[in-house]
């Protein structure tokens, strides 16, 4: 068999102060995560565990963001993290502050 995309979910986080792209990924995977029922599995008795999981990122600054740190918060499945540039970066020149956005998608495979 081969594995066959079932799932695909979108979300967005953001570090509001001092630039942290590991904070605005895993915000976003959480945004992402929040929008799914995984009632599927069960309905077509799939193990949760025998799901692969894409993740990917955009953010400004890829190199910044910690991928064990998004990858644990997946709670199913055999996760691969992936991290692009992407995002946005919105900077207060009066304080010397950046708002951090990173974007995530999600995506589920299942072998049918």
């Amino acid at each position: 068999m081969a594995l066959r995309r079932a799932i695909l979910e979108m979300g967005a986080g953001t570090s509001l102060h001092g630039g942290d792209y590991t904070k605005a990924a895993v915000r976003a995977v959480d945004d992402a995560l929040h929008h799914s029922s995984l009632t599927f599995l069960r309905t077509l008795n799939i193990k949760p565990d025998d799901m692969h999981v894409t993740v990917t990122i955009g953010v400004q600054k890829p190199d910044a963001v910690d991928a064990g740190k998004v990858k644990a918060r997946l709670p199913h499945g055999q996760v691969t993290v992936k991290v692009v540039h992407g995002g946005l970066d919105v900077t207060d020149p009066e304080v010397d502050d950046v708002t951090v956005i990173a974007s995530a998608a999600v995506e589920a495979y299942i072998d049918r």
